[in-house]
């Protein structure tokens, strides 16, 4: 599934090209990607033509696009699409229909060329493989503490008080702030951390804790900070949670500053360019190969229906709980 810097790609991908732009069609190919809609495919391309796209913005895996027309009721609404497993966005003019499209939306970009002349229109393709990923037009609704309710890119300094910047739709408003949202509270997150008995990547991956790492990130960061993935998260002192998230932001940077990390087509950007970021992993995948810090062969096991990838000499098991 991607994970928040795959996601952002996508975000600052879309962000040139949408923000500002008018919604001029709506196709929907396949109303499995309509599964967070609720209303049938007529009523998702009907209320989303003629409407104007004020941004593009992120929390965690998600991405919304505020709508600057409120909708039929007079609520604030955005369009919201989340990847799934397999999902992609990609931006294109007369580009041969992807395969495994599922709703195309043709926009008129704000922008104009040199001459005056208006740009061309924008078909994007919402494309998914496995059908897990959807699009819906949700609500809106104030975030709890006031602050923006995500990442927004070079919009922020244009619309610094667009009341869509603290409005979250309804369906990520149970997402908590990822690790790169300047509103992220470390102090809250250590608190949540060192309150759960679970091993601590458990808590990593909890979107309700913190949002946007999966199993790479988390694996990454947890090599990073010398910490065994089922390391109880109650008993890690204050700092070493802080050095965790301190290891998570500069994994998560990294990837971002190499496009993400892509395995196979699937994880792609706007324009279907792969990311390279898994040519600097260093344990995840990396089974059977030496640890870049000590030497000690990497090795896979078993994690919650998935896998953990450690040094087992750098990320020492934890010792078992005293009775």
């Amino acid at each position: 599934m991607p994970e928040l810097p795959e996601v952002e790609v996508v975000r600052a991908g879309l962000e040139p090209a949408v923000s500002g732009a008018r919604v001029l069609a709506v196709h929907v190919a396949d109303e499995r990607a309509l599964t967070r809609h609720d209303g049938p495919a007529e009523d998702f391309a009907h209320r989303l033509t003629g409407r104007t796209i004020a941004a593009a913005v992120r929390r965690g895996k998600f991405i919304w696009l505020p709508l600057a027309e409120p909708g039929a009721d007079g609520r604030a609404e955005a369009l919201v699409a989340h990847l799934g497993m397999s999902g992609q966005i990609l931006l294109g003019r007369d580009r041969p229909a992807a395969k495994h499209r599922r709703i195309v939306i043709d926009v008129q970009p704000r922008g104009s060329d040199r001459d005056g002349t208006p740009e061309s229109p924008v078909e994007l393709e919402f494309v998914d493989q496995r059908t897990f990923g959807s699009m819906a037009i949700d609500a809106m609704v104030p975030t709890i503490d006031g602050a923006p309710a995500g990442f927004a890119g070079v919009v922020d300094d244009r619309q610094p008080d667009a009341p869509w910047r603290r409005s979250i739709p309804t369906q990520v408003s149970h997402i908590a702030r990822d690790p790169l949202d300047p509103a992220f509270d470390d102090d809250r997150f250590v608190q949540m951390a060192r309150k759960r008995s679970s091993g601590i990547k458990r808590v990593l991956l909890d979107q309700g804790v913190v949002s946007g790492i999966g199993n790479i990130y988390a694996d990454e960061s947890l090599w990073a900070a010398k910490l065994h993935y089922d390391r109880p998260a109650d008993r890690l002192p204050r700092a070493s949670v802080l050095l965790l998230l301190h290891e998570v932001r500069s994994v998560l940077a990294r990837a971002l500053e190499d496009g993400g990390t892509s395995f196979d087509a699937q994880y792609v950007n706007v324009n279907g360019q792969s990311g390279y970021f898994s040519q600097r992993l260093n344990v995840y995948g990396q089974q059977g190969k030496p640890c870049p810090r000590c030497g000690t062969t990497i090795v896979r096991e078993a994690f919650m229906n998935r896998s953990s990838h450690i040094c087992p000499v750098c990320q020492p098991r934890p010792r078992a709980r005293r009775r």
